[in-house]
């Protein structure tokens, strides 16, 4: 679990079986511990982790511990949400969004 918001962690050592291998779609949030947007997303986050968490895998990165998969999916701010399904990234999102716009934004995928 992270300091940024409880969601589970995935770094560079484990985001190949954690993210490109999970049976489900996976939220990757791309997170530093000084981003304040990130913390403000947090309790959303752990929101859609709970009431989706059987279509869809919660997670996130800190970009300051993980700079090899950071770079290799160009994200250049934090936060930035990426939607991982089948291995592939399917939607990156940049910024901080209320729920019900993040739940918008997602259905499609879910």
């Amino acid at each position: 679990m992270s300091l940024v918001s409880g969601l589970a962690e995935v770094t560079d050592a484990d985001f190949g079986t954690e993210v490109i291998g999970a049976g489900l779609p996976v939220l990757v949030q791309f997170t530093a511990d000084w981003c304040g947007p990130c913390r403000q997303l947090a309790p959303v986050l752990r929101d859609i982790a709970a009431e989706k968490g059987d279509r869809l895998k919660v997670v996130q990165l800190d970009v300051d511990r993980n700079p090899e998969t950071t770079v290799a999916h160009g994200v250049l701010s934090t936060p930035t949400l990426m939607v991982f399904h089948d291995g592939e990234p399917v939607r990156s999102m940049v910024g901080a969004r209320p729920k019900r716009r993040l739940l918008e934004e997602l259905d499609d995928l879910l």
